[in-house]
């Protein structure tokens, strides 16, 4: 270890792990970049040897020679209001968070609400100071996705905009999600059964719905387009939506919200109407976040990893990342979606 310090001047460079490991150079600095195009033989020998030669990475000069920051984007495009009302938001973070703390990486966490916050990222990114970019809770028309396409900037979406994505994508079923909830009101002899939609804008939004519909109409009930109610992901819109529902209505027996924070508001009028929850109307919201445990009965809700949503996403980011640092852009891009499940509480 010592004459090996000597040769490099006191350091160990690169070259010498990769004789030590009885490699070449590129294949030593795809294991220490962490590529995954490396055989587990391979990777062990060069980790023994950084090991035994102390060898630590110059960041700054792998960086500058990679053209690389040693940082990631995790961009949502929302305003500061609704990032902070939805715990969908702060569990997504959580998940990256976890999934960053054994990398150099850095997070760079940016809200995208507006024009004008739009316009400054893509002047960001355009730029390339971020080596990648998470996307969360995209719409279909937001021309984001395409700019990141366009600069050939590493990427992964929370969530498609539509069936034919071609950004690698990490979502949860939607749609298993949403036909399990009615099918559970279905087995529990409801008839009257209502939703509350997300934004349709969001393709995930289309998918809970898509959802429900099949539940409807495996089980021979009224596809009655007056039990479906557009709203936003808010509370506020889960207390619009449930007036609409009551006024059209007022026979529903069982309402399906998009989210357990649109479940909130619907609940406040159902009771400020009178009903009570779950005797005159169950109520299933979707999420299983910490609002749900907390509501007054209770609240079924359709649990989704969230935050390993999170961490899959970071994951499969850092292989682009590694994947495009090794000139093997080319390969296929994942799209994965994590299993949901029905978290049957005292709302039901």
């Amino acid at each position: 270890m010592a004459a090996a310090r000597v040769r490099s001047g006191g350091r160990p460079t690169l070259e010498e792990v990769a004789a030590r490991a009885g490699v070449g150079r590129g294949t030593a600095s795809r294991v220490i970049n962490g590529s995954p195009r490396v055989s587990a033989q391979t990777r062990e020998a060069v980790e023994a040897a950084v090991a035994e030669l102390g060898y630590v990475p110059n960041r700054a000069a792998r960086a500058l020679a990679g053209n690389r920051t040693d940082a990631i984007a995790l961009v949502v495009p929302e305003s500061e209001t609704r990032f902070f009302a939805e715990p969908y938001f702060s569990d997504i973070v959580r998940g990256v968070g976890a999934a960053l703390a054994d990398t150099e990486m850095q997070l760079l966490l940016t809200l995208a609400g507006n024009d004008r916050e739009r316009r400054r990222l893509a002047q960001y990114l355009t730029a390339h100071r971020v080596d990648g970019v998470l996307l969360v809770s995209v719409h279909a028309d937001d021309p984001l996705p395409d700019l990141l396409e366009q600069l050939g900037m590493p990427s992964v979406i929370s969530g498609r905009r539509h069936a034919a994505e071609t950004l690698p994508s990490v979502d949860s079923d939607n749609f298993e999600g949403a036909r399990a909830a009615v099918d559970h009101f279905i087995s529990r002899g409801r008839r009257t059964i209502a939703t509350i939609t997300g934004r349709l804008d969001v393709y995930g939004a289309q998918r809970r719905l898509d959802g429900y519909r099949k539940a409807i109409a495996t089980a021979g009930l009224d596809p009655d387009e007056r039990l479906i109610a557009p709203a936003d992901f808010s509370e506020e819109g889960g207390v619009r939506a449930m007036r609409e529902l009551l006024e059209r209505r007022p026979d529903v027996d069982a309402v399906f919200a998009a989210s357990d924070v649109m479940a909130a508001g619907a609940r406040h009028v159902l009771r400020e109407s009178g009903r009570r929850i779950p005797d005159d109307v169950a109520l299933i919201g979707f999420d299983d976040s910490a609002v749900a445990r907390h509501m007054d009965p209770p609240l079924t809700s359709v649990r989704q990893p969230i935050e390993e949503m999170g961490r899959t996403m970071t994951r499969v980011l850092l292989q682009e990342i590694a994947s495009r640092s090794s000139g093997d852009a080319a390969r296929e891009r994942p799209r994965i979606v994590l299993p949901t499940e029905l978290v049957v509480r005292e709302s039901s």
